[in-house]
């Protein structure tokens, strides 16, 4: 293969949580290369190549350990080994290589959590490379996957072959077979490979994580630390983990012990199935500490069947810019509870474009789904076919109402955007605000960009106080027209309209919400404003109403919204 330009460390620690490392052969290999590249033992004798693992005539469905007993704490499965041994010739090791260019350096060593057993290693051989310019050198790394097709079809982590020139299956009789990548998935970190094998594999079947409750035991198969065919078992320790390692987030926590090399391995139920995919852990040292994660299979299993057939993802796409609903939210709104994905804008020519979604709506069902919270949106979103008509229940002007919506497909609308507008992530069909309390919203890869401001409706044209012109103070927050001249102070867009923030007094609510100068109200309790007075008349019937906050929609200077629930002092 060519020489490439690529960091073999460009991914290294990648999918930190905290301190997270990632159950990843090697930090893309190097350290496993050397540490420990082979599962044999010195001194025993290797067994010679075998064919690759063949499904055996008529197999026999994996037995089943004996059942817990009711009311015994403690007391677990009296063996997994019959269920192991029908399971492990379905596992295999994954080793990938990368042709390397020397002449730019590896770069600086990077960093481990303290007390990891690889700074040192990591150290001394980026010190070699930066004295090794000019050469090509080969990486390697270790993982783990899972036959789900007795014709070669093979599941891993993104991250385990990522950038490899070579990809080579281990089977668990020692055969090897070179494997070719059908497809790739960054948002989940799966992907699907394929081997030609001479005859039938051994193959496992996904099952159906939603089934499965925290204290099931599960089963973990692998390759830690190049040691293949490790079991370990455990329980599920916790389900819907967000670790911030991609847009569906929705991770399976488990205590059966997930090291290095495990990525990309199956998470079994006591049934043999495959209910998650192995791919993080959380540790301060590098080894097992029983906090490690594993993608459902209800979500896996869409992507991989995608990824099989068309080679690529194809997830629906709403059009939409999204926030969380607070408690402070939530009662400028009426809510009994804070819950649903408020609306923050609309993507101009999205699905949704047409007025059926409108920015103010809290969304509280999809598809028959419910939208506990805002991360629920954008994962039942993607998980829905492209085109699919579907209903979807927005909170409106204090009433519930179902609006039906035709889904395009997200994929679709990277292609289409522009380079270099966005500056944050888009997730799935829903664009999501980085943490924090002001909620600014991201902008989507590739430049979608949110609808500006609306312009002023028909029913508002007109409506200026007779002392509109005179400066108010409201909420903490010194207001004034809209004029050519604060639009110029402020850089203000043309297509904004509202009312200016010109000051925010220190230490109030509005400053506590993340309110600045320049600003722009553009509705209270969704209301359009055109006056400093109409904000302050508005916020005082809010008041009489018994209202402890008042819901601000904001727009930048540049159009872009978000809502503030402010408390009204």
């Amino acid at each position: 293969m060519a020489p490439t330009n690529r960091s073999p460390f460009r991914r290294t620690l990648a999918l930190m949580a905290s301190a997270a490392i990632l159950a990843h052969a090697g930090m893309n290999g190097v350290a496993y290369a050397q540490a420990a590249p082979e599962t044999t033992v010195p001194g025993v004798a290797a067994p010679a190549p075998a064919a690759p693992v063949l499904a055996p005539p008529a197999p026999a469905a994996p037995q089943q350990t004996a059942p817990m007993q009711a009311g015994v704490p403690g007391n677990g499965p009296a063996s997994v080994a019959d269920l192991a041994e029908g399971l492990l010739d379905a596992v295999v090791n994954i080793s990938t290589s990368q042709n390397v260019k020397d002449d730019e350096g590896a770069g600086p060593a990077p960093r481990a959590p303290d007390g990891s057993p690889f700074q040192e290693f990591f150290n001394d051989f980026f010190n070699k490379q930066q004295g090794n310019k000019g050469g090509n050198h080969n990486v390697s790394s270790l993982g783990s996957g899972f036959v789900i097709d007795p014709t070669g079809y093979i599941v891993t982590n993104n991250h385990v072959i990522e950038g490899a020139d070579d990809i080579e299956i281990n089977f668990a009789n020692g055969s090897k077979l070179k494997a070719k990548l059908i497809g790739t998935d960054t948002k989940t970190d799966l992907s699907v490979l394929k081997v030609e094998p001479k005859a039938p594999l051994k193959s496992v079947k996904f099952g159906d994580s939603s089934t499965m409750r925290i204290g099931d035991w599960v089963m973990a198969i692998g390759n830690p630390f190049g040691f293949g065919g490790s079991v370990t078992v455990g329980i599920i320790s916790g389900r819907g983990r967000n670790i911030n390692a991609g847009p569906y987030d929705n991770f399976i926590q488990t205590d059966a012990a997930i090291n290095k090399g495990n990525s990309g391995g199956p998470l079994f139920n006591m049934k043999g199935e495959v209910i998650g995919i192995n791919t993080a852990i959380i540790s301060p040292s590098g080894g097992s500490i029983g906090i490690g994660f594993s993608v459902p299979s209800e979500l896996a299993s869409g992507v991989v069947e995608q990824l099989r057939e068309y080679g690529e993802t194809r997830r629906g796409w709403l059009g939409v810019r999204i926030q969380p609903v607070t408690d402070d939210i939530a009662d400028s709104l009426g809510l009994d509870s804070a819950k649903g994905a408020l609306v923050a804008g609309v993507i101009k020519g999205g699905p949704v474009d047409d007025g059926s979604i409108k920015a103010g709506d809290v969304i509280l069902k999809f598809d028959g789904k419910t939208v506990s919270e805002m991360r629920d949106l954008p994962r039942v979103v993607a998980e829905s076919t492209v085109g699919k008509e579907v209903d979807v229940v927005v909170l409106r002007d204090g009433k519930e109402q179902t609006v039906k919506v035709k889904l395009g497909r997200l994929e679709d609308s990277d292609q289409a955007a522009a380079p270099g507008d966005g500056d944050g992530s888009q997730d799935d069909g829903v664009i999501t605000p980085d943490p924090g309390e002001n909620n600014d919203m991201d902008q989507p890869d590739g430049g979608d960009q949110a609808q500006p401001a609306p312009d002023t409706p028909d029913q508002h044209k007109g409506q200026v106080a007779p002392d509109a012109a005179t400066p108010r103070n409201v909420l903490g927050l010194s207001l004034s027209l809209l004029s050519a001249e604060t639009r110029k102070a402020f850089g203000i867009a043309e297509s904004v309209d509202g009312v200016v923030v010109t000051e925010v007094t220190p230490g109030s609510a509005s400053a506590e919400k993340g309110l600045k100068p320049g600003d722009v109200i553009v509705e209270v309790a969704q209301e359009f404003m055109k006056s400093p007075d109409a904000v302050a008349a508005k916020v005082q019937a809010l008041k009489q109403e018994g209202r402890r906050n008042a819901q601000l929609m904001i727009a930048s200077a540049n159009g872009d919204l978000r809502f503030v629930a402010v408390p009204m002092e």
